[in-house]
């Protein structure tokens, strides 16, 4: 598309939601930019009923998602009657208190590799899709929380590159300007809370799919220790490498989701204690004097190509560290030949889901990755998994000196909307390999780790970087960024005309 095209697309979105913000009559507008929590509060304290919010989502969503794409299905009249049960059963006084029902009639969107029973299951792939009939496991944990699940986001096939398009279920923009893309593979997810449908929504990372769309469209996102949220009905999601999460505009709203997201299933591969606080109270904890390591080298061995803009974002976000009492040094993991932990999983996980679509009819870059882990995926699988304790000893070491590693999110500025339309695997793959150096590590590991905001490019695109922490160690990350997000203030930051 010609650049005059492009900035006329973003010119003519913004002017759009700007005139329907205004033209909300303010409540709505209100309603919708509240964060998780606050939303929460108002139906808790009967100051909004669950219908009303439910409302301003979907008015939003009807606004805006046309020219961003986020949602691939859109529960009108569902989540309409869901918010209706939420008000009698208040109305009722049957609802418990906060603890026990902590997203009570508050909208959440789910990413579309997540079963929602009565809705398909697609991943992005064209094929023979019915209707499931049972809900996910976070499904059944979200609902048990209260909350009115508004609809499932766009993603890319099978989850597999740093954007959410696909010729069978469209594509999801970014809303800073939406010629680029959100990230993937929860790009949907992150456009949603970008452009203020929702307060809050779930997103999954095998390679950096919650940590790369949070950064690129300015949200915290939080890819949690393998294990800590149950991906049942798959008990072994990926081979181990992808775990869903939460993407928020702010820490305490994403510590929330996470908190209701926790928990396993007796039948998954990983089961975790639960933590021993909640994930909401570190967001509210002073993290203390942390050692941060921070460093730009890659996997390969080599220092990142990293666009000079999102280096100069993550040193000055450093130096924020340093002025907020935090010792922040050079030094770099040491992650030897972790990249044979990643393609088995990952190909042999693509392979898996392919083959278990009825009447499937992907891309074919997507039946290569498939081929791939069939031909060779699944029998180098044994030796991927013999190699997780060698792996979390090598680069464990980093956490000697270190509390936490702060590196770029990702390498590059978000990708253009169509930039890899119609490219074969080879070149589609190396161009993802480009951009996104620097999360898929931390999957292998299976350790958690927390994308913030940076700040934005002088083209207005949003920059992240990554708090990478030890086994189980959320909570550190999550103390971390809150205290930084009290520093930066990227909660008040919003698209143009959001």
């Amino acid at each position: 598309m010609p650049e005059a095209c492009q900035e006329a697309l973003h010119v003519d979105m913004n002017s759009e939601i700007t005139a329907w913000v205004k033209g909300s009559g303010g409540m709505s507008g209100d309603l919708v930019d509240a964060g998780l929590a606050a939303q929460a509060e108002l139906v808790a304290k009967g100051e909004v009923s669950s219908r009303e919010l439910v409302e301003a989502s979907l008015q939003r969503i009807d606004a805006v998602d046309g020219r961003i794409g986020a949602f691939r299905v859109v529960r009108h009249e569902a989540a309409l009657a869901e918010a209706a049960e939420a008000d009698q059963r208040i109305a009722r006084g049957d609802w418990g208190d906060e603890t026990r029902l902590p997203l009570l009639g508050v909208p959440i969107a789910i990413k579309d590799d997540t079963d929602l029973a009565g809705e398909t299951t697609p991943f992005a792939v064209r094929g023979d899709h019915r209707p499931v009939s049972q809900d996910a496991e976070l499904v059944r944990k979200l609902r048990a929380a209260g909350a009115i699940i508004v609809g499932k986001t766009t993603t890319c096939e099978i989850g597999l590159w740093p954007f959410s398009e696909s010729p069978g279920f469209g594509n999801a923009r970014n809303p800073w300007n939406p010629a680029y893309t959100p990230g993937g593979s929860s790009g949907g997810s992150a456009a949603a809370v970008a452009a203020g449908m929702v307060a809050a929504a779930v997103g999954s990372d095998g390679a950096g799919s919650i940590r790369i769309p949070a950064a690129w469209s300015g949200l915290v996102g939080i890819k949690p220790q393998r294990g800590r949220v149950s991906g049942f009905p798959n008990r072994d999601p990926f081979n181990g490498i992808t775990v869903w999460g939460p993407l928020a505009r702010s820490v305490s709203d994403a510590a929330l989701l996470l908190d209701v997201l926790s928990g396993s299933h007796p039948q998954d591969v990983y089961q975790l204690d639960p933590p021993r606080t909640p994930f909401a109270e570190a967001a509210r904890r002073d993290p203390g004097q942390l050692r941060i390591a921070i460093s730009f080298r890659t996997a390969l061995g080599v220092p990142g190509k990293v666009d000079p803009e999102i280096r100069l974002a993550v040193e000055r976000l450093a130096r924020t560290l340093i002025s907020l009492g935090h010792k922040v040094f050079p030094a770099d993991p040491d992650y030897g030949p972790i990249a044979l932990g990643l393609v088995p999983r990952g190909t042999a996980g693509v392979a898996d889901w392919l083959d278990s679509i009825p009447g499937a009819d992907p891309e074919a870059r997507t039946e290569t990755e498939a081929k791939i882990g069939r031909i060779v995926g699944k029998r180098l699988l044994p030796v991927a998994r013999r190699l997780d304790p060698y792996l979390r000893r090598r680069v464990g070491r980093i956490f000697r000196i270190a509390d936490v590693v702060l590196t770029p999110t990702t390498a590059r500025l978000p990708l253009r909307v169509g930039a890899l339309d119609g490219a074969g695997y080879h070149k589609t793959q190396s161009a993802s390999a480009a951009a996104c150096p620097f999360a898929w590590t931390w999957n292998v590991l299976g350790w958690p780790g927390v994308n913030v905001p940076a700040g934005l490019s002088s083209g207005g695109l949003p920059i992240g970087a990554q708090l990478l922490g030890h086994d189980s160690d959320e909570a550190t990350l999550i103390s971390l960024a809150a205290q930084l997000e009290q520093a930066e203030g990227w909660t008040e930051r919003r698209p143009p005309g959001v």
